[in-house]
């Protein structure tokens, strides 16, 4: 069986994350640049290798103070650590069109294994020709695991940033 490479179509992805904030409300931001490429044993995407790359740089919150914050040492110390990585180790298939990515993700140096809720949504033929897959992804991870340890309290003793993370990404890619 051949291998099939399948590159991501930024036009037509995106990756957001929520943070709870004064444990009120949920700040919703972004990621404007990122790059994935998946390698699959035929169309088996049980056999699938994927790696994904973020700027970190990108982020936006829709808010350049919050954003400039998150930038600095006190989180993603993009000076230091310009990129966010995720390494597949495997893609199990848990029911119909839902999967369990397991995987390395790297982020301010730390590399810790995660596992993320996948939805494939299927795939086609393009107009152009061309085959395209696409996937939601959805996740949730600890900042303090990945060395994001900034932290203050409200007047009234709660946090002002939460440890919990949502990740969500609707990413779609194109047969090579």
């Amino acid at each position: 069986m051949s291998t099939s490479k399948w590159v991501l179509e930024p036009s037509h992805s995106e990756l957001q994350f929520k943070i709870r904030h004064m444990m009120i409300s949920n700040v919703t931001g972004h990621f404007g640049k990122f790059d994935g490429t998946v390698e699959t044993e035929g169309d088996d995407l049980t056999t699938a290798k994927i790696n994904f790359t973020v700027d970190v740089d990108s982020i936006s919150t829709n808010n350049e103070q919050r954003d400039g914050h998150l930038k600095s040492a006190d989180f993603f110390d993009v000076a230091n650590h310009k990129e966010i990585t995720f390494v597949s180790t495997s893609l199990v298939n848990d029911a119909a069109e839902n999967f369990k990515l397991n995987g390395h993700l790297t982020m301010h140096g730390v590399t810790k294994e995660v596992t993320l809720d996948v939805e494939y949504g299927g795939t086609i033929k393009d107009p152009w020709g061309n085959t395209r897959a696409g996937f939601t992804v959805d996740g949730k991870l600890n900042r303090k695991d990945f060395g994001l340890n900034w932290s203050a309290l409200t007047e009234a003793g709660g946090l002002v940033v939460s440890d919990e993370v949502k990740i969500h990404a609707n990413v779609e890619f194109v047969k090579a």
